[in-house]
């Protein structure tokens, strides 16, 4: 069972390779906008995280997203772009 006060993120392409993992449970609430999740990240992993970061979509649930205003829910996908250019 989840914890109410963190969230599942998996990680794909760009943004496993700057995080060094493919998932990992941010301690912030499922309430909390996806913008809070990417200071979190920004935070823990840098510059080069918050370049993939704006350049991703993210997958809440069954909805893909790039509105970071919206509320993270208990799991996000990181979606970068997966080819390069």
């Amino acid at each position: 069972m989840a914890d109410p006060h963190s969230i599942s993120v998996r990680y794909f392409a760009a943004a496993a390779d700057v995080s060094g993992c493919r998932s990992e449970v941010v301690a912030i609430s499922p309430d909390n906008t996806l913008a809070e999740l990417v200071a979190v990240l920004v935070g823990r992993y840098g510059p080069e995280m918050e370049r993939v970061l704006s350049v991703s979509a993210f997958l809440v649930g069954d909805e893909l997203t790039r509105d970071v205003s919206r509320a993270s829910g208990s799991a996000v996908d990181i979606l970068p772009p997966f080819a390069g250019g």
